[in-house]
């Protein structure tokens, strides 16, 4: 194994992805949690009463913070969703008093909240990871924040989770992509045409369910989004493309498959004698199955292996299309 196959193995194994989102986005969602939580740390800091020591405010606006990454990087993540981001903290809240005034003070009371926490919001379909901060918070938070008793779950954690809805919902509303909850961006977008006569095999969103269900896994995206995506591939699929007419030497080609399947080659070399047997091509594989190899092959097996010809646009492979 090369050095360079070596360096993509590690990649993929702590699941190293390709990030596309454009510079504009990364902007929008850095100021958007800005934003957020100097807003929901003034309006605690305004509420607070002396209830409250600074280290237990901090603690709780640690969780927020995280709450604030969800909303504003991923506002379409079934993570990031209203009920999930209340659910996750109010739930969390509840059950990580109750610990602390039920169970011994210590790893016991800390280790039970958390998992409890983990458990209701599986069954409460609210599952939001700083929730088992919040209950977290509720049992290592110090006297000041155990005096706080179940008030606890009204102030901070409500009060900070609600300002905090409302910011990702008035933030995200000026820009139609990114509006939020998800529902509102699918609701108010125009849904693509579609001509599901002309397919042989039409997916459906109960195959989506069914196939999600079989995975037994929690996936951090909608079976809505999940469908709409699949729709807008199909538009791009439906613009029927044959194999390449021609292999060029430099150039990139996909074999348009999906998975683990797909696989991205450029041709290192091609001949320059057209005919018959000595007609072949020096290929490397850049990407996907069978990554970093190089092999050999006839022009026509190339081509046959090719669906079309791909070009790196924001690092993403993309259908290159002839001027």
């Amino acid at each position: 194994m090369t050095d360079r196959s070596m360096r993509h193995e590690l990649r993929m194994l702590l699941g190293i992805g390709h990030n596309t989102t454009s510079h504009r986005e990364k902007l929008l969602a850095t100021t958007g949690a800005l934003l957020s939580i100097a807003a929901v740390y003034w309006l605690t800091a305004q509420a607070d009463h002396g209830l409250i020591t600074d280290h237990a405010g901090i603690l709780i606006v640690a969780s927020m913070g995280a709450s604030a990454v969800l909303l504003f990087a991923v506002p379409h993540g079934a993570l990031s969703q209203p009920w999930a981001v209340f659910g996750g903290h109010v739930v969390s809240a509840i059950i990580g008093v109750t610990c602390q005034k039920l169970l011994p003070e210590g790893f016991i009371a800390a280790g039970v909240s958390v998992g409890l926490a983990v458990g209701a919001m599986y069954y409460l379909r609210c599952i939001h990871p700083p929730g088992g901060a919040t209950a977290l918070s509720a049992v290592i938070g110090g006297s000041s924040v155990h005096g706080l008793g179940y008030e606890y779950v009204l102030f901070p954690v409500m009060l900070n989770v609600v300002a905090l809805l409302l910011i990702a919902i008035a933030f995200n509303l000026f820009f139609p992509w990114r509006r939020y909850p998800e529902h509102l961006s699918r609701r108010f977008t125009a849904s693509p045409s579609t001509r599901p006569a002309d397919r042989e095999v039409e997916l459906t969103q109960e195959d989506f369910s069914a196939a999600m269900h079989e995975l037994d896994s929690f996936f951090d995206i909608t079976t809505e989004s999940l469908t709409s995506l699949l729709e807008l591939a199909k538009q791009h699929a439906e613009q029927k493309i044959d194999h390449p007419e021609h292999i060029i030497a430099g150039h990139f080609y996909s074999n348009g498959k999906l998975g683990a399947l797909w696989s991205i080659r450029q041709v290192v070399d091609a001949s320059s004698d057209k005919v018959g047997s000595k007609d072949k091509v020096i290929y490397k594989v850049i990407e996907g199955d069978g990554d970093y190899e190089t092999g050999i092959c006839q022009r026509e097996e190339f081509r046959q292996w090719a669906r079309f010809e791909v070009q790196l646009q924001n690092r993403r492979w993309v259908k290159h299309i002839d001027d």
